[in-house]
């Protein structure tokens, strides 16, 4: 499940539904990774009206804090470098 946040604190929610593995990442390109977290909590996080206020009050402290995926981060990386430099272009 990948879903994107167009305002707000948080840019892009991944969840792996097989591991539970729950990943957000942020506008500053900060990547937090909880794991095992339900669907239901991740529906819930994704539909709230402030999904960064969610994050804080009921994962952060309820769910263990592990490290974010490698595909993630690079992606991350990727992006950043995509926003300062207008991303890949054909030539």
């Amino acid at each position: 499940m990948l879903k994107e946040f167009v305002t707000g604190e948080i840019s892009r929610v991944s969840f792996d539904t097989a591991s539970r593995h729950l990943e957000v990442t942020w506008r500053s390109g900060k990547i937090l990774a909880f794991r095992p977290v339900p669907e239901e909590v991740v529906r819930r996080l994704c539909a709230a009206p402030n999904p960064a206020t969610y994050l804080e009050d009921r994962i952060a402290e309820e769910y263990p804090k592990v490290q974010p995926s490698k595909a993630t981060a690079n992606d991350s990386a990727r992006q950043k470098l995509d926003d300062l430099f207008g991303g890949p272009h054909d030539s």
